[in-house]
């Protein structure tokens, strides 16, 4: 299987703090992505992206891989149908970077499959959830990037 990566790069004029608190903090999650992050973050647990309908089904499940706050965490990334498939699982980092008075956030999603519909996804996907982090640590307020 051809395998492909998406990497997308955002400053964030903020702290690696803050910005680590947004990625792995459910009520911030809430805000900017629409969905809810779940887990303790240490390396080896379970993780989930719930929606944030009644039942508040799991949208993306994973487990953590590595974390080392607030500078890295990997996560691996698959639909629900896919969670005992582990040949199956993306793979997201998030590279977190002071620069002056700013944040350098590398989100590097791989291993991936080449043409797959979670590309397709994702390439749109991201760059929307990071531009409405972007704007909610430095406004105060996050895009409506899912109307």
């Amino acid at each position: 299987m051809t395998q492909d990566r998406f990497v997308y790069v955002v400053y964030i004029q903020s702290t690696p703090e803050k910005v680590w608190n947004a990625l792995t903090d459910g009520e911030m999650t809430r805000q900017y992505w629409a969905h809810e992050n779940v887990s303790d973050w240490q390396p080896g647990s379970k993780w989930q992206s719930l929606r944030l309908d009644e039942a508040r089904t799991p949208r993306i499940v994973g487990e953590v891989m590595e974390s080392v706050p607030p500078r890295r965490l990997v996560v691996s990334w698959a639909p629900p149908a896919d969670a005992a498939d582990r040949a199956r699982h993306s793979r997201v980092a998030f590279d977190l970077e002071p620069v002056g008075d700013m944040v350098r956030l590398t989100v590097t999603h791989d291993e991936l499959e080449a043409g797959s519909e979670m590309l397709r996804s994702i390439s749109n996907g991201w760059p929307r959830v990071l531009s409405s982090l972007k704007s909610l640590l430095e406004t105060g307020r996050p895009l409506n990037t899912w109307a």
